[in-house]
């Protein structure tokens, strides 16, 4: 998981260790604060229901090997660097990105979708204010609403309301118009 944003899971962890993933940051940074760099945070994937578990880049050296740990580092800073400098000229911030990887015969495969609402955390440029949370085009309006309703996050997971899918709906319309430059889906 590159970032180059202090939020979400990340800001926590600074909040509570001065670092994310055994990284040490700089003292004093706020919420949505940009970072010196982008940094690589590797998680577990978890199983189903289960939420996955951020480690450092060398617990997934241990894991995995250092060779495929360093390549998949590689890899993940290098379609960030790419994808924020695209958004970057629409008014867009890439905050940070997930990606999973997977090994096969032929080596090392991208193996989900990439650079969406549901695996990255866009947000505008334009009103970008260190400080607190940031407008968005991700899947945190959705997970607002959980925390909001109070949810035990066991299965099943409760119904949305519509008015909830719809602005979902409309962020992530917003979001593929401005990475894509397409007006409409078709």
């Amino acid at each position: 998981l590159p970032i180059c944003y202090l939020t979400g899971s990340a800001w926590k962890d600074y909040q509570e260790t001065g670092s994310v993933c055994g990284i040490a940051l700089p003292p004093g940074l706020v919420e949505s604060d940009r970072l010196p760099e982008p940094i690589f945070t590797p998680a577990t994937k978890a199983p189903a229901g289960e939420h996955d578990m951020n480690i450092s880049i060398e617990e997934m050296g241990r894991r995995i090997g250092q060779t495929n740990a360093e390549l998949l580092q590689d890899l993940s800073l290098m379609i960030y660097d790419r994808a924020s400098r695209h958004v970057d000229g629409q008014d867009m911030i890439l905050a940070d990105t997930k990606f999973e990887f997977g090994l096969t015969a032929h080596g090392v495969m991208l193996a989900d979708e990439a650079l969406t609402p549901d695996s990255s955390r866009y947000w505008w440029k334009s009103s970008y204010q260190p400080g607190g949370p940031q407008i968005s085009f991700d899947k945190q309006f959705v997970r607002d609403y959980l925390v909001d309703s109070h949810w035990n996050k066991q299965a099943p997971a409760p119904t949305l309301p519509d008015e909830v899918v719809a602005r979902t709906q409309e962020k992530y319309l917003e979001a593929f118009r401005r990475i894509t430059g397409h007006m409409s889906l078709r």
